[in-house]
């Protein structure tokens, strides 16, 4: 099959964060078949663009086999909301450009994934054009998300933005949920037909744990990074207004008569004010790092003691999977999550870790020192998360089974 896939974040080589697609696109192709990618050329976690794309409207790169477009995106979409909106729009016009001008020769389906929901526009556009099906993905109910959050306000923005979301259901030839709840919200709520949903959720990248638990000096790392005597709790992932990290600090702020050292990975639009929290409460149990690369991800949660998840406190997120969680199963670590619904089914079914109020950092707090005082624990969550995400979320096995859904798509044509 020829894929044209359609990810404004689809990660650089060396980015860290979510890889999924990255993951997927590579097994694709070692299978045979031809993927090309339209992304952008900033991602949501990043503070800046790329010097790289810096006056430039298209950049080809090549990830292994598979071939990527990186297409223009606006400088300001991190400085507010309407920046972000604008900064939406403008891949969505850069890529329906360079899916007509770039991308060439006949492809089978296009597959795109949201957030953003306004991707779906390239999709519907290109989908007509070359006359092909496209699959829509929810990783992220949208507009919910985004007005549980307080991101979107405007009535008239929202009720637009209801409108593509049923255009896109309607239009597209099938639609990929991440979650069982997705699932139900979309046949209950939104009226989509039971026959046009499947269901392939987020999973664990056993490829690289496996590679790195082998042999990995957990001490010298730690002696690295100045933790050696420290309980450490490891967060990875965006700094956003969804994720809500203000209640790790003030959890932190709790756990000073501990030993307890928080660590905070990656970036976003609340970094600078969570480094400003910190340094007035004047904490020195927090330490900040930038992003890092999928690989220096597990090297930093295997020399942790416990995973944290967390989101803000909304409806909508207890409708999501924590992607991050995955990663901390992948390594034998125990999850600390403050995220309800799905995400708390998830590790109570694998009994690999404990649930704690979300926006509650005092439970947070008492939560981390209930597992300080049980070691064993600890352990037995780490290997029980480890062995059901093996069971039943191995990403390779998912990309396998994506694959076959997508193969019946093109059979139908």
């Amino acid at each position: 099959m020829k894929i044209l896939l359609v990810h404004q974040f689809f990660l650089e080589v060396n980015d860290g964060g979510g890889s999924r697609f990255n993951e997927i696109t590579r097994f694709w192709s070692s299978k045979g078949h031809e993927i090309t990618v339209l992304s952008g050329m900033f991602h949501y976690a990043k503070g800046n663009k790329d010097s790289e794309y810096k006056g430039k409207k298209f950049v080809y790169k090549r990830h292994g086999d598979v071939k990527v477009w990186r297409c223009f995106v606006s400088d300001r979409y991190n400085s507010n909301f309407p920046g972000r909106l604008w900064g939406y729009f403008s891949f969505v016009f850069s890529s329906i450009w360079a899916g007509i001008i770039k991308v060439k020769g006949k492809y089978d389906l296009i597959l795109v994934t949201s957030p953003p929901l306004f991707v779906a526009i390239t999709a519907i556009v290109l989908s007509k054009l070359k006359r092909i099906p496209f699959v829509f993905e929810v990783r992220d109910l949208w507009p919910e998300s985004a007005i549980d959050t307080g991101v979107v306000t405007n009535k008239t923005f929202i009720k637009l933005a209801y409108w593509l979301e049923s255009v896109v259901y309607k239009k597209a030839k099938l639609i990929n949920v991440l979650t069982p709840a997705f699932k139900d919200i979309l046949i209950t709520r939104k009226g989509v037909s039971p026959e046009k949903i499947i269901l392939i959720p987020n999973g664990a990248d056993f490829s690289l744990s496996d590679e790195i638990l082998e042999g990995f000096n957990t001490a010298d790392f730690r002696g690295k990074l100045g933790i050696t005597n420290s309980f450490v709790v490891t967060y990875v992932g965006a700094h956003g207004v969804a994720n809500h990290l203000i209640q790790l600090v003030e959890a932190a702020e709790l756990l000073r008569d501990t030993n307890v050292m928080f660590l905070l990975i990656g970036s976003g639009m609340e970094k600078d004010m969570l480094i400003t929290e910190v340094q007035t409460r004047g904490l020195l149990n927090v330490k900040f790092f930038d992003q890092v690369s999928k690989k220096d991800i597990f090297k930093y949660i295997l020399a942790s003691d416990l995973g944290v998840s967390v989101l803000k406190k909304t409806e909508t997120f207890k409708t999501v999977f924590s992607n991050k969680t995955f990663d901390y199963m992948s390594c034998k670590k125990p999850v600390l999550l403050a995220i309800d619904g799905v995400s708390r089914e998830l590790i109570e079914n694998a009994d690999c870790g404990l649930f704690a109020e979300p926006e509650n950092h005092r439970d947070i707090a008492n939560k981390i020192r209930f597992y300080m005082s049980k070691p064993e624990l600890m352990i037995t969550h780490g290997l029980n998360g480890y062995r059901y995400a093996k069971e039943h979320f191995s990403r390779e096995v998912l990309a396998e089974e994506y694959l076959e859904k997508l193969k019946v798509i093109v059979q139908q044509q």
